[in-house]
């Protein structure tokens, strides 16, 4: 009897134990989860923003801006313009086919051009990465100018699903896991070089958007928000002319304050942060911007 009352609190002591990593565990992934899930939504709406700027480009108007992308529903996005401008069915479909196959998670989707007045709506198609599904019409026939705006819905997928489902059934093992994790967590380095989801490799030179940093010859050379925001829309388009512009735009906008020399003094930062690898830096067009040069 003696021994069994002693041998309560030590089984006590060890169910609370395993709770507790358990419990560690979770909250680890959550936040790791919602980390991963934050960057991809920002890098979703940089690409939003793309496809915009593109439309109204091919429409003449390098002018007006296009205004902050809304997330209107749990997989909806709307891109609203600041002017009336037409567009072509054809080319509005493929521009955004080839920059939305930039996200990884954007499988098929629905676009739906809407009249700005009264949300009417003047053209649509659906892409499917199974072409028999895909719905395109009216390709040849150009669109009226006016007020516009374009919501994108994207198919919910399972990951969210699937992820909840293993952080559920895997608790017991997470428990003992993690309790052996716990002795050689000290002990384990993430290697300078290697790759993972929130990295975008140029050339030689890695940039994590996500913790804010350039990984340069397995050196860490850390970024403020500014130029972490500036080093994402060069990223996106590596070897392509950015308008000073658009750089000015996107990076300010929000602020309500656009200083010209601001964007030089950031430039200049991000040029030495990068100058240690002579393969990739930006270089200034003439008249036009900016490019991010990179040399294999």
């Amino acid at each position: 009897m003696l021994y069994s009352r002693n041998l309560l609190p030590r089984k006590r002591k060890y169910l609370f134990g395993s709770i507790f990593v358990s419990l560690i565990a979770v909250i680890c992934l959550a936040f790791t989860m919602a980390g991963s899930n934050n960057f991809d939504i920002a890098r979703r709406e940089v690409l939003l923003r793309r496809v915009g700027h593109e439309i109204l480009l091919q429409s003449g108007d390098s002018v007006s801006r296009v205004l902050p992308v809304q997330k209107i529903g749990a997989n909806k996005y709307r891109i609203s313009f600041e002017n009336a401008f037409t567009f072509q069915p054809e080319s509005l479909v493929n521009t955004t086919r080839q920059l939305l196959a930039k996200d990884p998670l954007a499988g098929d989707y629905i676009v739906t051009i809407l009249n700005a007045g009264n949300a009417s709506v003047a053209y649509g198609f659906a892409i499917s990465s199974d072409k028999k599904d895909e719905v395109i019409a009216c390709a040849g026939r150009k669109q009226p100018t006016a007020r516009y705006m374009m919501d994108i819905q994207y198919k919910p997928t399972n990951i969210d699903t699937v992820k909840k489902v293993s952080i559920l059934g895997g608790l017991p093992v997470l428990a003992f896991v993690g309790f052996i994790f716990l002795r050689s967590v000290k002990r384990r380095k993430v290697l300078p070089g290697s790759k993972d989801a929130d990295t975008i490799s140029l050339g030689s030179v890695l940039f994590d958007a996500k913790n804010r940093s350039l990984i340069i010859n397995e050196s860490t050379i850390d970024l403020t928000g500014t130029e972490t925001r500036l080093m994402s829309i060069f990223a996106l388009s590596p070897n392509e002319i950015i308008e000073r512009s658009r750089l000015q735009k996107e990076i300010w906008e929000d602020e309500g304050v656009i200083v010209g020399r601001s964007l030089d003094m950031f430039i200049s930062k991000l040029r030495k942060k990068l100058e240690s690898d002579a393969r990739i830096k930006i270089a200034v067009i003439r008249g036009k911007g900016y490019k991010l040069e990179i040399n294999s």
